[in-house]
């Protein structure tokens, strides 16, 4: 008896994968664990679930390589940009409840705020911000705002000073501040801070008990993943954890895959989870109507079509089927979640490197292997231009070291010194130290970089955090006078430069 009730309750589950194809079955394992050597991958996990049920979730590799200890679906990785579709949600429910609506002008809330252009700051509404489309380039200001010391009130006030490159609400332009300002605006309507709502309205309900809004409020007990890269050095280095707070709404959030298993079927089941309506299938849709369009042309490779945002989440066709998709990308984390309401598909792919498109590559094998696209290995497609990218940057950095040669630039090291400013990030200091200069960039807590001179008017920057990376880059000189510093940083934080001026 007691075996056929454990059979009986196997049944469902165990009938649940008999129907997963073959790929699932019989090949992620290996596929998994090659995609994890190629694309150096010290941890990774996932989690599938399909018609209502968890039919894949494991943990891969390890979140430390010096201590070797194992990811499982419970370890915690930053989200960082999923984090986003719970701060749409949060404000699509306080527009269900009538307590706010998405296209209420954001001045009605912050009647100081300004965008760089008036007319735009009239225009601007809730679901402006959290659709992309206020017409900055992508990135733009995050080197001030990732990781800076700015409080969010700071962030919200510079915003004004973002000037924008294309028409307002015509292209996407991916914006972290838009999603701060957003999420500022439900402690104004609710009396909560961000953090509390979001675990209020839903962390809580979903029983996302080790998913925290911060990672200062990981408890001691609890173990994050440790944040790897190879960018720069072609060799896995630590990195710092990011220090989100200051940007919460968009990017803060800390889960794994066993919590978003959770968010996951709640998507899929309109709203409900284990039976249990947790808030209205309309709230859930007005995330998913597309608000910016993104593209309307076919991909390479992809069977994809058109691509466009709505609020907190990308959407596009995938083989005749509607997908909705984010990924996330912290210093050493890269992550996706992904589900597909018509097939009951959901996907969660959490890993600790942040150099690597491995991430991408599986999320397109599974949803390949459940929408009926021939098998092509999406991995293998990838990887021989990732590694081509990385040998021709880690060549450049080589050819940049060999020019350093302890020669002394044109007017001193001196002339060099002293203090520079930009109207968006505030200020950097310079001084002579160990015949370099030491940078000290002070809109951050703790960064660095050393400017070593080169020839020809050139220096090599290298970020004490190697995540910001390694550059060569040039001061605009007058006569005998230093007028300017042209800054570099990882396009992974923020595309271009910035142009600081000598006091």
């Amino acid at each position: 008896m007691k075996k056929f009730l454990l059979l009986a309750a196997l049944l469902p589950f165990h009938c649940l994968f008999c129907q997963t194809p073959a790929f699932v079955r019989d090949s992620l394992e290996n596929y998994i664990r090659q995609g994890m050597k190629d694309w150096q991958i010290p941890g990774l996990s996932i989690v599938i679930v399909k018609d209502g049920q968890v039919v894949w979730m494991k943990g891969y590799g390890v979140k430390d390589i010096r201590s070797q200890e194992p990811v499982t679906p419970g370890t915690l990785f930053m989200i960082a940009s999923n984090t986003k579709l719970f701060t749409a949600t949060s404000l699509a429910q306080l527009d269900y409840d009538h307590r706010l609506s998405l296209d209420d002008p954001y001045t009605k809330y912050y009647p100081a705020f300004r965008l760089y252009d008036p007319g735009m700051t009239k225009l601007l509404s809730i679901r402006d911000l959290l659709s992309h489309r206020i017409g900055t380039v992508t990135f733009q200001g995050d080197f001030t705002f990732f990781n800076g010391n700015l409080s969010r009130a700071q962030i919200m006030d510079k915003m004004k000073l973002l000037k924008p490159s294309r028409p307002f609400r015509q292209d996407f332009g991916y914006c972290n501040s838009c999603f701060l300002a957003a999420g500022e605006i439900i402690p104004k309507v609710t009396g909560k801070p961000w953090e509390v709502y979001v675990q209020d309205s839903i962390l809580s309900p979903l029983q996302m008990n080790g998913t925290y809004t911060s990672i200062t409020r990981v408890p001691p007990r609890q173990t994050v993943a440790k944040p790897y890269t190879t960018a720069f050095t072609g060799t896995l280095r630590e990195l710092p954890y990011d220090q989100w707070d200051n940007l919460g709404p968009a990017a803060a959030l800390i889960s794994s895959v066993s919590d978003l298993s959770h968010w996951l079927l709640f998507q899929l089941d309109s709203g409900r989870y284990q039976g249990r309506p947790v808030m209205s299938f309309d709230i859930l849709q007005k995330t998913r109507d597309m608000n910016t369009v993104i593209s309307s042309r076919r991909q390479a490779r992809l069977p994809v079509h058109f691509t466009g945002y709505g609020l907190g989440i990308f959407q596009s066709d995938y083989n005749n089927h509607q997908i909705y998709w984010h990924t996330g990308g912290a210093f050493g984390m890269v992550s996706n979640v992904c589900f597909v309401p018509d097939t009951q598909l959901g996907i969660a792919i959490l890993t600790n490197n942040d150099n690597q498109g491995f991430f991408e590559a599986l999320r397109q094998q599974i949803l390949d292997a459940y929408l009926g696209v021939d098998y092509h290995n999406h991995s293998l497609d990838y990887l021989p231009g990732s590694l081509k990218d990385m040998k021709e940057t880690l060549s450049e950095i080589a050819g940049y070291r060999q020019q350093v040669k302890g020669e002394t630039p044109p007017m001193g090291l001196s002339a060099y010194a002293g203090q520079y400013t930009h109207p968006l990030y505030g200020s950097l200091d310079m001084a002579v130290k160990d015949s370099n200069l030491q940078v000290t960039y002070n809109g951050h807590t703790h960064l660095s970089a050393s400017l070593q001179y080169m020839d020809h008017g050139d220096w090599l920057l290298t970020y004490d955090n190697i995540g910001f990376g390694i550059f060569k880059v040039r001061f605009k000189t007058s006569g005998n006078r230093v007028v300017s510093f042209d800054n570099r940083q990882n396009d992974f934080i923020e595309y271009g430069s910035y142009t600081f001026t000598r006091q």
